[in-house]
């Protein structure tokens, strides 16, 4: 089987991916500011870590779906599904700006948006995989910029557009913004490889026979746990330490514009080292710095936190399903993603209401998935 690692076609592919992925993750990792302008301004009323449901649904609801859509896309279900799902993403971002009461807010932004999210997400980890074998470190790091690039645009017209034109035109001038990311998204990808029709249930069990898929898809669920937590709450954090709302603000951008510059770093590296020994070290590192966070109290240590902890969080989730691809058969990755997308999924469901810190133990899975990969070896490329 051969692939084409490059060329027009294949870097439009990823042009549509990245697109994809912006309008999608991008979105959802803004919504940090959201929180922000719901608890000091649209809901003051609400507890934080109740309004912290809606953004943690959100965040569910973009893997959740990977194990039903996944399991469409490997049967060639594709291109449909895409233009529904993103029809729907639209619809609920325009519906967001009527929204006034939390239990609106849950339902349009967090269930509504958060499924569309999902179920356009999830389809576009399994593509790259027709288009690149040597290079798909590569396109998975220069794809999942969208997300940098979404999550660091996205809360800066939030804010700047609440200001200009009130909270319901900012959630309709995003809806038009999406139309056109999500337009190219949907004209450029396309499936590769044949399709693999077959029956029996959407979930694959037998993935989970093999002892390195299992500990990666438990890793993945450790991880999401704490992942999120500094990036939902740092920047109420610092204005709770006396920073500045207009500086505490820009915190968001700066860890989102420091993901940038990781998942670039992370896919070359990916595709020279192999994936998870460029997560495991990153993800040491977000460990760490989730210690750390609670005692900065000076907006030049938030800064810090926010860019080093961008690129160490942008490392892992511009990978997370690299390492899925060779445990098992090509055709057959857009199951197994969703499927460890879906146990993943309830760690980031979890994470940032309980601001649980467990990323160390996704660490230890991550080093056990990584030694049965190498059949005990100590080093290798994985």
């Amino acid at each position: 089987m051969t692939f084409p690692d490059g060329g027009l076609r294949a870097w439009m592919v990823a042009l549509g991916v990245g697109c994809g992925i912006g309008s999608t993750f991008g979105f959802v990792n803004a919504w940090g500011v959201f929180q922000a302008y719901y608890e000091e301004t649209m809901l003051p009323d609400v507890p934080p870590s109740t309004l912290a449901w809606i953004g943690s649904v959100q965040y569910a609801l973009v893997f959740i779906p990977g194990l039903v859509f996944g399991r469409l896309f490997d049967m060639g279900w594709f291109k449909l599904p895409l233009f529904i799902a993103s029809s729907v993403l639209v619809t609920a971002t325009f519906l967001v700006a009527q929204c006034t009461e939390f239990w609106q807010l849950i339902l349009c932004q967090g269930l509504a948006v958060g499924f569309a999210c999902g179920a356009i997400f999830g389809p576009m980890m399994g593509i790259l995989p027709h288009w690149f074998q040597k290079k798909l470190g590569l396109a998975y790091g220069l794809t999942a910029t969208g997300s940098s690039i979404g999550g660091t645009l996205f809360p800066i017209a939030v804010k700047n557009l609440i200001q200009e034109v009130g909270f319901p035109w900012t959630m309709r001038i995003i809806g038009f913004i999406l139309v056109f990311t999500l337009g190219i998204c949907n004209l450029t990808t396309d499936r590769r490889l044949p399709p693999k029709p077959r029956q029996g249930p959407f979930i694959n069990l037998r993935a989970f026979k093999s002892p390195a898929y299992t500990f990666y898809s438990l890793s993945a669920f450790m991880n999401f746990l704490g992942l999120y937590t500094v990036l939902t709450y740092i920047d109420v954090s610092a204005s709770s330490a006396g920073i500045s709302q207009n500086l505490s603000f820009y915190l968001l951008p700066i860890a989102n514009t420091g993901s940038l510059f990781g998942r670039i770093a992370a896919g070359l590296m990916a595709d020279r080292f192999g994936p998870m020994n460029t997560i495991i070290p990153a993800n040491i590192i977000a460990g760490v710095l989730t210690y750390a966070w609670p005692y900065s109290n000076s907006l030049g240590g938030y800064i810090a936190v926010a860019i080093v902890y961008g690129m160490s969080s942008g490392v892992y989730a511009s990978l997370v399903a690299q390492p899925i691809v060779p445990m098992g058969e090509r055709w057959d990755v857009g199951t197994r993603v969703g499927m460890a997308f879906t146990l993943l999924a309830l760690g980031a469901l979890a994470g940032p209401p309980i601001s649980g810190s467990t990323v160390e133990a996704g660490v230890v899975l991550l080093l056990i998935s990584r030694y049965l990969v190498l059949k005990g070896k100590l080093w290798g490329k994985c």
